[in-house]
């Protein structure tokens, strides 16, 4: 059900420019932005996705291409950005992962691709796509763009010409500079994504960005009491963290639980990840109809969704505002009967995160002010008891499981050997951030070791 087949290799992801790869979501910063956090940042955020998403360039079969020392390859340019090289089908989610991939096999020697310099879109380098793109979007960085790409080029000449081999080697040792310099600049952007408050949101405004994140009110501040109380199970919390750190693309699911009228509670029992991508509007339906088919048996009812943030803010975009708003007004249904759906947001890989442990933010949407129809809704926090279940539950493993198998060949798999900090893996970021959800039962440690295991097997 994933964008590739199979037996598509997982992308690569190696280069000095790695750090392009985009973020997903609500999470994805808008480079269109006002310059302000120096020009360095303001290039990184000019992706080949934002390309795709403003029109300068269109994906397609064989549209990309590198012409390094003699050789050629050619690769496809997907509808998400990432780059399928023809000849071997693997996918590269950026220029330069690809160009550096490329030259290597030509010169085991190279240590960067000069990815955005090197490789063309329909003969045209792609350096030249991003001065085009800040010559409409941001004229104040033209220059500091047109110098990048100009040093790029002088890079790639002096290879093809056979400039001596400590000038390579001091190029070598600048671009290694300039990736760990760009590695710090793209954890400053991450904790730099401020929300805005809502009292400046105003009237509903087609031109805001609906990826804009929007900080939470509390009950209190708009003069109101939270109309409902809620208890969450830690099974449902772990298989949820679960399924937010197997990607680096947004997750959705679902939550079923039970709703009392008479003592106003809410339960919330299981979660039910939605195994199927967000563009994949296909195989959605099916997924929702076997996810209802799963409530009913259970005697549950639906009372909630969750989603992610993978490397932002567990806080909620306008878009989620109007998400929420429109899940709310259908649980509750023709009857006009008031039944709460809550909303749940995890950030797992967030670097403005306190320790390995992933944020979880539930939230609720309260109507705007009748005499202001035209504003958005009002996000406010909901607060939550966490109930410690006894033991895991085989429900809940073998969800795990099934989403290991869904994701094993996804090209968005977060590699979990890869370091998270200078001294912790990703995968024991997650085991770390998973047993803050804990049952009693301190065996399920070993039962999910099995888990574990199957995760490191998935590369």
């Amino acid at each position: 059900m994933g964008s590739e087949p199979p037996s598509t290799p997982p992308p690569v992801e190696e280069g000095a420019d790695e750090e392009e790869e985009e973020l997903s979501g609500a999470e994805e910063a808008d480079p269109r932005a006002p310059p302000g956090r120096g020009s360095l940042l303001t290039r990184r955020g000019i992706t080949l996705r934002v390309l795709l998403k403003d029109g300068l360039v269109e994906p397609g079969d064989g549209v990309l291409s590198i012409h390094y020392l003699g050789k050629k390859f050619v690769g496809d340019l997907l509808c998400d950005g990432k780059i399928r090289w023809v000849e071997t089908g693997q996918i590269f989610n950026s220029p330069s992962a690809w160009a550096t991939h490329c030259k290597r096999l030509v010169n085991p020697a190279k240590k960067s691709g000069c990815g955005w310099a090197s490789v063309r879109y329909r003969g045209q380098k792609l350096v030249q796509y991003k001065t085009s793109w800040l010559h409409k979007y941001q004229p104040s960085a033209e220059v500091s763009l047109a110098s990048e790409g100009d040093d790029e080029e002088m890079a790639e000449e002096d290879e093809e010409e056979g400039k001596p081999a400590d000038h390579l080697e001091e190029k070598s040792r600048k671009s290694k500079l300039d990736q760990h310099e760009m590695s710090m600049v793209q954890r400053r952007g991450d904790r730099e994504k401020v929300p805005v408050r809502y009292c400046t949101l105003g009237t509903r405004d087609s031109a805001r960005d609906p990826h804009t994140l929007v900080e939470l009110s509390a009950f209190s501040a708009i003069n109101r009491f939270q109309p409902f109380n809620v208890a969450v199970s830690s099974n449902v919390l772990l298989l949820m963290d679960f399924h937010c750190h197997l990607t680096t693309s947004e997750v959705v699911g679902y939550l079923g639980g039970r709703w009392d009228t008479n003592t106003q509670l809410l339960t919330v029992l299981r979660a039910f990840p939605c195994r199927t991508r967000l563009a994949d509007r296909d195989s959605a339906p099916v997924v929702e109809e076997e996810i209802c088919q799963n409530l009913f048996m259970r005697g549950l009812s639906l009372v909630g969704w969750y989603h992610s943030h993978p490397r932002g803010p567990a806080l909620p975009s306008l878009q989620d505002i109007d998400s929420q708003m429109d899940h709310q007004l259908r649980l509750q249904g023709s009857n006009n009967g008031f039944q709460p759906c809550l909303g749940i947001i995890c950030g797992p890989y967030y670097h403005g995160n306190q320790g390995v442990a992933s944020t979880i933010t539930p939230f609720w949407v309260v109507p705007p002010p009748e005499q202001r129809p035209n504003d958005y809704g009002i996000p406010v926090a909901v607060e939550v008891t966490y109930v410690q279940d006894n033991f895991l539950t085989s429900d809940v493993l073998n969800e795990m499981m099934l989403l290991v198998d869904f994701y094993r060949a996804a090209p968005d798999l977060v590699h979990f050997n890869q370091l998270w900090s200078p001294e912790i893996t990703v995968l024991d970021k997650i085991k770390g951030s998973l047993s803050c959800h804990a049952p009693k039962d301190q065996a399920y440690s070993q039962i999910l070791d099995h888990v574990y295991s199957q995760l490191t097997n998935s590369h």
